[in-house]
């Protein structure tokens, strides 16, 4: 065995791993790393703050399944990608922060930048460690992949010393076998069990969490519902229930007599199941991979008679195994799911025909209109939307056959990383992002990285001048006398994006925008579209009481 750095082992075990990018801001404690990655091959997408990094390293992970690499320095770069982690962790996506790290050597010496890093990353990661040794560095980062990826995918943080990363030792470079995992699959029994269940029940549904929101969770939701002839629906919203994107859903919900939990757990976005939102009657089958999350899920289901099953099992493997063990399915199950799916896709007829008024900005409705006909040109279009109340109205009025959100952590900010890390994984794919004025403010210096690294997306930010979701809020619990610190200015976004090479478009008429928007495309840049919308509310999605 070679001789390596600590840094060589680094890399070569992640380009082992099948690792292409990583998604990065330079430093002191990491230069090893830059250096050890030229020989490896890997690519460094250097980003503006050190939270892009770890929301493109999360879209890289929704979009491949593979694990997202975002390599920080240690101290306040390692601190300032620490936010990120939380959407990632709540939307279920896997990714891999490596951090730099003061020297083993020098620690409770006062070393530059020290600071317990694993501790500070623990609470919104499924596993945190500093690297010890050289030596077992490369099964670090293969632990580190293999945790990302299994039962609930999310993220995983190592820190990497410097005198580790500095370190010669004989090393042997895992092969790609040592990053692979076994899925926890549903016993057999398990799942004849639930799909009778499913079968005996009159109005079922299943949910899924955000796992199954990536374009092979969504296919296989379509195969497990035609299987087992009942309704599977995602969320992955912080609105929950009250998610415009999932219409009416919540007319139906409360019409089940049977909820399976499929790696969703019964939280704030099901208001805890608690009527009305769920009857009082319905029964629940809670399938999880976390043994904790399990138990947390049958203390929120209390009394126990609500709960007829709980299962550990991995969401992704279970529906396939309730897939292989379908039934026959049950007479009236179609006529449940035409009602389940007409619910979910209900918007209200009035959106159809909406306009903004002739002397005044843009209605949200409008605005997707235009966004959705670019979008149907391309069975592979990526649509990503941010929060907020204009957020709301994208994913309720455009969708696209991939979509990222926000998630249901419900922060702001990642959209712009989200989309470019989007355009490195689908370069052939439309990418737009629809994002309002304040969120678009978090990370509009990546229009540089954007720009450096030739990734096109189109970003239609919908400017009213106002953080709008908190003002609403204002509005109705306080009264519009008492509206404070939520102010924007009607900043010409567009002309910063173009201050940083890419392409910028200012709409303030509706009949505008199709053409601005097809100028953006074409430009073959980051392009700003900054389109000057009405301040609404967030839409609320509802046909009435049956």
């Amino acid at each position: 065995m070679p001789q390596l750095r600590g840094a060589d082992i680094l890399t070569r075990t992640l380009a082992s791993a099948g690792v292409r990018h990583l998604f990065s801001l330079s430093g002191n404690h990491i230069m090893p790393v830059y250096d050890a990655a030229l020989d490896a091959r890997l690519s460094i997408v250097h980003v503006r703050h050190e939270g892009a990094a770890v929301h493109m390293a999360d879209a890289w992970g929704r979009l491949t399944g593979e694990p997202g690499i975002a390599l920080l320095t240690g101290g306040p770069g390692h601190a300032n990608g620490i936010g990120a982690l939380y959407t990632a962790l709540a939307s279920e996506s896997p990714l891999v922060l490596l951090s730099g790290h003061a020297p083993l050597a020098e620690l409770g010496s006062g070393s530059f930048q020290e600071m317990p890093q694993a501790d500070l990353a623990a609470p919104v990661v499924k596993a945190a460690w500093t690297a010890q040794s050289a030596a077992t560095l490369a099964a670090d980062i293969a632990r580190a992949m293999r945790i990302a990826v299994s039962g609930r995918p999310g993220p995983v943080h190592v820190s990497l010393p410097m005198d580790v990363l500095d370190a010669k030792v004989d090393a042997a470079i895992p092969a790609p076998e040592a990053f692979r995992v076994t899925p926890l699959m549903l016993g057999e029994h398990m799942a004849d069990t639930v799909n009778a269940l499913l079968r005996d029940a009159q109005r079922p549904l299943v949910l899924t969490g955000p796992v199954m929101a990536t374009g092979r969770g969504r296919l296989l939701q379509e195969k497990l519902a035609a299987a087992i002839g009942a309704p599977v629906i995602c969320m992955e919203s912080p609105r929950g229930v009250n998610d415009p994107c999932l219409g009416a859903f919540a007319e139906v919900l409360a019409q089940a007599d049977l909820i399976v939990l499929l790696g969703k757990q019964p939280d704030f976005t099901l208001r805890f199941c608690r009527p009305p939102v769920v009857d009082t009657g319905c029964r629940f089958v809670v399938i999880d991979p976390e043994p904790d999350a399990l138990q947390r899920a049958l203390k929120v289901l209390e009394p126990a008679q609500r709960v007829v099953l709980a299962a550990i099992g991995e969401p992704r493997a279970a529906a396939e195994r309730l897939i292989e063990r379908a039934l026959q399915r049950r007479s009236g199950a179609q006529t449940w799911a035409d009602e389940v799916q007409s619910a979910v896709r209900f918007r209200p007829a009035e959106w159809k025909e909406m306009k903004s008024s002739p002397a005044g900005s843009l209605h949200p409705v409008e605005v997707g209109r235009a966004v959705q006909k670019i979008l149907d040109r391309s069975p592979d279009a990526v649509l990503v939307v941010d929060g907020g109340e204009y957020g709301q109205w994208s994913q309720a009025c455009v969708s696209a056959p991939t979509r990222i959100i926000n998630g249901p952590g419900g922060s702001i900010g990642s959209a712009i990383p989200f989309a470019l890390a989007a355009k490195m994984a689908r370069p052939d794919a439309p990418v737009i992002a629809m994002l309002g004025d304040g969120t678009f403010g978090f990370h509009l210096a990546e229009f540089d990285t954007g720009v450096r690294s030739h990734l096109p997306i189109v970003a239609v930010v919908g400017n009213d001048a106002c953080w709008n979701a908190e003002h609403q809020i204002q509005l109705r619990t306080y009264g519009k006398a008492r509206t404070t610190g939520c102010e924007l200015l009607p900043t010409r976004y567009d002309q910063a994006v173009a201050g940083l090479g890419g392409h910028g478009e200012m709409v303030t008429q509706a009949a505008d925008l199709p053409a601005a928007l097809e100028r953006a495309l074409a430009s073959g840049k980051p392009s700003c579209v900054n389109v000057m919308i009405e301040r609404l509310p967030a839409p609320v999605v509802a046909r009435g009481a049956h």
